[in-house]
């Protein structure tokens, strides 16, 4: 008699169980699960690793994207009135700040500029990157590979205003470098700083001078993580340097170059601002060749210190930078479903 109870006591126990797991709503059991998850000490100290990044990207990204009001308004500071006071007090003009980038006489250059500089810049900064870690995968001394890459890489480093002197010391009309060699050779100096018909070769030299080393390590690391045995069995087919390089590096290359130019494209209508502003040392003769949307904006609030103007170009270049990397994602995606960057 006490075991049957017993039994039917365990019975009612697990229907009551059953019955409550079956009425617990699965979000929550979900969630409790991903907590535990989430708690668990592996994933708490990557996520305390983490922890700084998140906080920088939303004390500089994130809550510095409310002043884009600032764009929309004739912005006014106000003696001993807050920056939120003074911005909630200011006119709202619309759409005026981004007709202003539009309508002014310079714009056709300033648009021409930044786009076909940034043009070359891609497709040299493909080309020219990926050659020279393929050249440098190819070296059988390890140590000059060190060398070269130390070299080629070390101009990253560099700020622009430490290299607008290094230009100077060659392109210096008296004691420019390049003056000097031309005179040894019996040609006339020429004033460089006078002649914007040099200043595209010039731009685009300097540029893949001091960028080419970053893209380059990173199509080096790509390469060293190509599978050894592939080249192998290439070698016992008989197949030769030139055959590997395409048949194998370029290939396992294709993810890396598909993703640096689908980001390079979302700043196509940015510039960097010490190339364009201080490599050429703001001259007024190179103007034609050298303004371009950031520069342009930057001595626009120099001139007229109206803040609204440069907010808008910074939020008109963010959104043409979006729309573009939407875009060739969409064909990449159309092309080949697996090469997309998301």
């Amino acid at each position: 008699m006490n075991d049957s109870v017993t039994l039917q006591d365990e019975a009612r126990n697990e229907s009551r169980k059953r019955n409550f797991s079956l009425r617990t709503p699965r979000t929550l059991i979900g969630a409790s699960s991903r907590l535990k998850q989430i708690l668990s000490v592996d994933d708490l100290e990557l996520s305390l690793l983490a922890l700084p990044t998140f906080v920088w990207y939303v004390l500089f990204a994130y809550l510095p994207m409310f002043g884009i009001i600032i764009a929309f308004v004739r912005y006014r500071p106000i003696r001993g009135v807050n920056f939120m006071v003074s911005l909630f007090r200011s006119e709202f003009v619309g759409l005026y700040n981004f007709r202003y980038l539009f309508t002014t006489p310079d714009a056709t250059i300033v648009f021409r500029n930044t786009l076909l500089y940034n043009i070359v810049f891609i497709v040299l900064g493909i080309v020219v990157p990926l050659t020279l870690a393929i050249m440098m995968s190819m070296l059988y001394s390890q140590r000059l590979a060190k060398i070269c890459q130390t070299a080629i890489f070390l101009p990253h480093f560099l700020s622009w205003v430490v290299v607008s002197y290094f230009g100077l010391a060659f392109l210096s009309v008296n004691k420019g470098l390049v003056n000097q060699i031309l005179a040894a050779v019996g040609y006339d100096p020429v004033q460089w700083y006078m002649s914007p018909e040099y200043w595209p070769y010039i731009l685009v030299v300097v540029n893949l001078w001091k960028n080419v080393g970053y893209s380059m390590v990173l199509y080096l690391a790509s390469i060293t993580n190509i599978d050894a045995t592939l080249y192998e069995a290439a070698v016992v087919d008989g197949a030769s340097k030139w055959q590997q390089v395409k048949h194998i590096t370029l290939p396992m290359l294709k993810p890396m170059v598909i993703i640096l130019f689908i980001l390079s494209l979302g700043r196509i209508f940015n510039s960097d601002f010490g190339l364009f502003y201080i490599m050429p040392r703001n001259q007024g003769a190179l103007v034609n060749v050298t303004q371009t949307i950031d520069v342009y904006v930057y001595k626009a609030l120099m001139r007229m210190n109206n803040i609204g103007f440069a907010s808008a170009a910074g939020f008109l270049q963010s959104v043409f930078g979006l729309i573009t990397i939407y875009a060739a994602n969409s064909i990449i995606k159309k092309l080949d479903p697996e090469r997309g960057l998301f």
